[in-house]
């Protein structure tokens, strides 16, 4: 197994423990993420639905990111990651949602997000919406893949220092 394998074992053993579920809303990961858990047997007990959102479109239709957010903060920005978590809980049953939104290049970025910037938010049901920014370094792929792995890193920490959502 490799490293995404094994955070998303732990991910999953952890939520299964816990009784809840998991929900994605990837951008710049093209559904990365969702593949990554769904590639571990029993996921169907803990990961609920993933939303490929990659147009701006796609994220106001099928998460409910206002047009208000994308016009201010632009698609790559942690107002719009934590509207895209928010969003994909609303539209699901879930008790956790992870937010990834980024640029992974080759081109797309400028002096204030260059290449390799990323935003991520991680949602609870009821509870906190954390976000954050990443710069990583690489190419596409390599952007891609650090990617899934701080989001899935970053909840396994907020479910470890969490209580079990009711």
């Amino acid at each position: 197994m490799n490293e995404l394998d094994n955070l998303a074992r732990d991910l999953g053993a952890a939520l299964l423990a816990r009784g809840e579920w998991l929900t994605a809303a990837e951008s710049c990961t093209g559904g990365w993420l969702a593949q990554s858990v769904t590639a571990i047997a029993g996921s169907s007990g803990w990961f609920e639905r993933g939303f490929v959102t990659y147009s701006n479109a796609a994220k106001v239709e099928m998460l409910g990111v206002p047009e208000t957010t994308l016009e201010r903060h632009g698609a790559v920005s942690e107002a719009t990651a934590r509207a895209m978590a928010q969003g994909a809980l609303a539209h699901s049953h879930a008790d956790w949602a992870v937010a990834i939104t980024g640029i992974a290049g080759p081109s797309g970025g400028s002096p204030e997000k260059p290449v390799g910037t990323v935003c991520f938010a991680w949602a609870a049901k009821g509870g906190a919406c954390e976000a954050q920014t990443r710069h990583f370094a690489g190419d596409r792929a390599a952007v891609r893949e650090q990617s899934v792995r701080h989001a899935l890193n970053g909840l396994l920490q907020r479910l470890a220092a969490s209580p079990l959502i009711a």
